[in-house]
């Protein structure tokens, strides 16, 4: 596992680690020349009658109780080993999940589920993974404080932001357009700025932001993409469900010599749609 100086930072509800400006959905702009493009909330953003930096009881009161519910969720469901999983050994992703305010992603309707150990719907018959998958995929991405990382799924928004945390830069797509969206307007109310969004078919990747140091894909694969592999660097990692009706979570890592697979753990998640399902599309066979 390499290790990271990255950490993260919560204040008034916002994610305030220093990072680069977000581009715009469907957008390819380069971090650099969006470094001095700020997304931040407006007064605007705030709720009627009040200032931006003004909170009620009742919001704090239910801003309490999420935080302690993220201190539950880390001990209870990612750093044991109940039901034979893996435990999630890594500080800097417990630390992140302790703090990445998952609830913020949800539809009001599932909101106070935020916390629960298993997925729930995010709307256009996707889901939001639950927080275990997260935080192991983020584990196996082992993401450093200086990499670019590529994500194939956006969904939420949830996992970019964990993500983002240890990264110096994500890239994000999600082939859902409302999807898309909604997860760049979160990702913006709560200040994170080194995410990158577009909506299109993950299969072919973000070849001009390549290579990348790590690849996660949220969306089960038949097949794992011969695009990402050729846009994952030397040493990189492709973290992905690869499978249709039986998934299994696999490690593709790229080696001055080839790659290395390993497979991890059984999986269910949504299917990968788009070009990946057409037969003629290449593909590298775990």
């Amino acid at each position: 596992m390499r290790q990271s100086g990255g950490r993260l930072a919560i204040a008034g509800c916002l994610l305030t680690a220093a990072m680069m400006a977000g581009g715009p959905v469907g957008g390819a702009e380069s971090p650099d020349a969006a470094r001095d493009q700020a997304l931040s909330r407006t007064e605007g953003d705030a709720p009627s009658g009040r200032g931006r930096h003004e909170v009620s009881a009742a919001e704090r009161a239910a801003e309490d109780r999420y935080t302690a519910q993220r201190i539950r969720m880390v001990e209870e469901q990612l750093m044991g080993s109940r039901d034979g999983r893996l435990p999630v050994t890594d500080p800097r992703v417990l630390d992140v999940m302790r703090q990445v305010p998952r609830h913020k992603f949800m539809p009001a309707a599932v909101r106070d589920k935020a916390y629960d150990d298993h997925p729930l719907p995010i709307g256009e018959d996707q889901t939001i993974s639950q927080p275990y998958i997260v935080a192991l995929m983020t584990q196996l991405a082992a993401v450093d404080a200086a990499d670019t990382v590529l994500e194939i799924g956006t969904g939420s928004g949830y996992q970019a932001a964990v993500l983002a945390q240890l990264a110096r830069v994500v890239y994000t797509i999600e082939i859902i357009e409302p999807l898309a969206r909604q997860a760049q307007r979160t990702l913006k109310t709560l200040g994170v700025k080194n995410v990158f969004v577009r909506v299109g078919d993950g299969y072919r990747g973000w070849p001009e932001a390549a290579p990348f140091d790590a690849i996660v894909v949220t969306a089960a694969a038949p097949r794992i993409p011969e695009p990402l592999i050729e846009q994952l660097a030397t040493g990189g990692r492709l973290v992905l469900p690869v499978g249709e009706a039986f998934q299994q979570l696999i490690v593709v890592t790229k080696t001055p010599t080839g790659l290395s697979h390993e497979t991890v753990i059984p999986v269910r998640f949504v299917p990968m749609v788009g070009e990946i399902q057409r037969p003629s599309a290449p593909a590298t066979r775990p």
